[in-house]
């Protein structure tokens, strides 16, 4: 996924592919031609492995806490980690400039990889809240590291947002927008 970083999002195509996006039928509609990003697409724009195919993300309903997630996946200490989450709207968040202390003081280098990957998923494929991670990205990241495929969740969150866009009638797409203009580019 490093390479869609540098990826430059062309804004006219997108506005334009955008605005044929047809939510009745979670697809794009160009005049009678239906174009939608599948799961095979999305995993090979990704270089996923096909490992664990079977193993699709999904939520879980007993899941540990997003403190205990974030301690985790930081090794920091409960104290440390509970004085940096905040309430975004209807979902918990830790705000990047303190992940981003972290990466730089972090003793264990693991550790670091791990928290800039998190911030990765958090800031640039699944962005919520401007400079805050949000508790579903780190859910999504703590199911990874079980070698779940992240496929079906990219491409259910790229229409989600893509719908709240068309039905806003003009709003901001929150997603990855590398990922889906390198889809866009295949394409045409």
């Amino acid at each position: 996924m490093p390479y869609l970083l540098d990826a430059k999002v062309d804004k006219h195509l997108f506005r334009a592919l955008a605005q044929y996006w047809n939510p009745a039928y979670s697809c794009f509609t160009f005049v009678k031609v239906d174009l939608v990003p599948t799961v095979e697409e999305y995993t090979t724009l990704l270089r996923c492995p096909r490992i664990q195919a079977d193993k699709a993300y999904s939520r879980v309903v007993n899941v540990s806490t997003f403190l205990k997630k974030l301690i985790s996946i930081t090794g920091m200490s409960k104290q440390w980690v509970a004085a940096r989450i905040k309430q975004k709207g209807d979902s918990k968040c830790i705000p990047w400039k303190s992940l981003w202390d972290l990466i730089l003081a972090h003793f264990n280098t693991k550790k670091k990889v791990d928290v800039f990957a998190l911030s990765i998923y958090g800031l640039v494929i699944f962005p919520k809240a401007l400079g805050y991670i949000d508790d579903a990205v780190l859910d999504l990241f703590d199911r990874l590291d079980k070698r779940v495929m992240p496929v079906s969740v990219i491409l259910a969150e790229t229409f989600r947002s893509l719908s709240a866009c068309r039905r806003v009638g003009g709003g901001r797409f929150i997603g990855c927008a590398q990922l889906l203009l390198a889809w866009f580019h295949s394409h045409f």
